[in-house]
């Protein structure tokens, strides 16, 4: 198993970046800006794009493990690369999030905790109704990390 990063030629995974954001002007938003890496396992089973957001903060901004792998590690792996890589020059990983019975627990069991909401951020932001775990999703949960 080893991580790459991805510096260009970024769309390239865009079936998979899709799967975490599901509408590609949101993505075009912070792809561009942000490091991109995949992890590959006999094959690309996962990719992460995190941002600087100043105050030392990173920000997880897509995470997405292909289908037939989720459940096996891969994203957890991922997570903790991006530790491991920015914990020098950070003091904070974030991620917003859906507030979904599938992607809470995950960032939960991964150390992250609750920092605030931001109502409404799917319903204001994206062109179509999102669904996850059978959940429809309104507002943005953000969680953190210390690194």
């Amino acid at each position: 198993m080893r991580i790459i990063e991805v510096k260009e030629n970024k769309k390239q995974y865009l079936d998979l970046l899709l799967l975490a954001d599901e509408q590609e002007d949101m993505i075009d938003c912070y792809l561009d800006k942000g490091r991109m890496y995949v992890l590959d396992d006999n094959g690309i089973k996962c990719e992460c794009v995190v941002t600087d957001e100043g105050n030392d903060t990173l920000e997880i901004k897509n995470i997405a493990t292909v289908p037939q792998y989720q459940g096996k590690g891969y994203a957890k792996a991922l997570i903790d690369f991006i530790i491991r890589e920015y914990k020098k020059k950070y003091t904070v990983l974030q991620v917003g999030t859906g507030d979904s019975p599938l992607t809470i627990p995950f960032y939960e069991k991964c150390g992250f905790v609750r920092l605030h909401i931001i109502p409404n951020f799917f319903i204001d932001n994206y062109n179509h109704i999102i669904y996850e775990g059978g959940v429809q999703l309104r507002d943005m949960v953000y969680l953190k990390r210390t690194l």
